[in-house]
């Protein structure tokens, strides 16, 4: 993979590669962190951040050694090796793939009425949203309920899936609908856990649901006609 090195306005070093395997922020998900080093070992660069910007990769951190060529362009071109952080990205996939769980075991629990909305599948904190409501009396009742099938399915086990398809071939794996800001000229990439629909999603996830290993459903509630739902998964 080639490489080029920017210093950015607000004075972080960036190095933009013609290919990655860096995931980037976005999606309710945390970037990758690790570590892009010369193949001639001129340089090693400490990835800390990866942000996608108008299409192009940029990956933020600083040299841990040679920093001395920055903005020299002799580090422009080079062929680097790339190294993710396993346990980082592992931790992310297993907490994005637990929220699309939690989203499969709506209905089982009675909950189907409830419509997918935005989701943080950060550590400090992961929740789903979904708009529509619970009687505050059934808050702790839904909240173990959900628990408890969303562990049968991690036991049970089923292979997790990501495909860029059609506009026509999403629409029939997603159940026959699909957010309105996919465009019916797009070609989305749809996420299947098992044999449930699947949703357009751009993050990472583990192979399988039992890769997730274990969910807690932490609190559930409901406010302003939106209800949340808090989870965590084993570290």
């Amino acid at each position: 993979m080639g490489s080029h090195i920017l210093q950015e306005g607000d004075g972080r070093q960036a190095l933009i590669l013609d290919s990655t395997i860096f995931h980037p922020q976005g999606g309710g998900q945390p970037s990758d962190t690790g570590l892009i080093s010369s193949a001639d070992d001129s340089f090693k660069f400490v990835v800390e951040d990866v942000r996608s910007k108008g299409g192009i990769v940029f990956h933020y951190g600083c040299f841990e050694t040679g920093e001395e060529e920055f903005g020299s362009g002799k580090l422009d071109g080079k062929e680097v090796f790339l190294f993710v952080d396993k346990a980082r990205r592992n931790l992310n996939s297993r907490l994005h793939s637990a929220g699309h769980l939690i989203d499969v075991c709506l209905e089982g629990v009675g909950l189907g009425h409830l419509k997918p909305g935005k989701a943080y599948h950060f550590p400090d904190g992961p929740y789903v949203e979904y708009q529509g409501t619970v009687q505050q009396d059934k808050w702790q009742t839904k909240q173990q309920e959900l628990e408890i099938e969303a562990n049968a399915l991690i036991s049970k086990g089923g292979k997790i899936t990501a495909a860029t398809l059609s506009y026509e071939e999403a629409l029939q794996l997603c159940g026959g609908s699909l957010p309105d800001y996919i465009s019916k000229s797009s070609n989305p990439r749809i996420v299947t856990l098992g044999n449930y629909p699947g949703c357009p999603c751009g993050g990472t996830h583990v192979p399988d649901i039992s890769d997730i290993n274990s969910l807690k459903v932490t609190q559930l509630r409901s406010k302003k006609g939106m209800t949340k739902v808090f989870y965590n998964v084993d570290s």
